[in-house]
């Protein structure tokens, strides 16, 4: 909801712009869109290769006292 108004008050002081946004927002989406996918696909690589190894390799054995 806020982001709508600011979006209006936007639009109200300086259409150009506000028009501009509307129109190049969704072609900056697609253009990082694989840079999302190429994100999610290395965490999920990191994630099971941690998940993989054995845990004193990767993480700290708490050792009891």
């Amino acid at each position: 909801m806020v982001s709508f108004l600011l979006w209006y008050i936007l639009f109200i002081l300086c259409w150009p712009i506000a028009i501009m946004s509307l129109i190049l927002y969704p072609i900056i989406w697609l253009l990082l869109l694989p840079f999302r996918l190429l994100g999610f696909a290395v965490d999920l690589s990191f994630s099971f290769i941690r998940n993989m190894t054995p845990p004193n390799f990767t993480r700290k054995s708490e050792l009891p006292q």
